[in-house]
């Protein structure tokens, strides 16, 4: 498991109350040089908030179908410059 973030390219929802939800993400795996890969979002077990060297962030623990199986990783929003980042896959 990788315990590093990698900025991601998002496609989520956002509802009338503000909540905000992932759908999609496209990201290189390996090597920057790879063609991105899109993963859908199949599932999410779990959204919290936490705080990195102040900043806040939502922290959504989600799973994919990747590569003929089921993968859990974390995807994180910071709030304050709205970017996704993924996380521990």
């Amino acid at each position: 498991m990788k315990l590093c973030m990698k900025p991601v390219e998002m496609i989520a929802v956002s509802t009338c109350d503000g909540s905000i939800r992932p759908l999609k993400f496209k990201w290189h795996e390996a090597n920057d040089t790879a063609e991105a890969q899109v993963v859908k979002v199949d599932r999410i077990y779990t959204i919290s908030e936490e705080k990195i060297a102040g900043n806040s962030m939502l922290v959504f623990s989600a799973q994919s179908f990747m590569h003929g199986e089921d993968r859990r990783y974390e995807l994180k929003y910071e709030k304050k410059s709205m970017i996704w980042y993924l996380s521990r896959i």
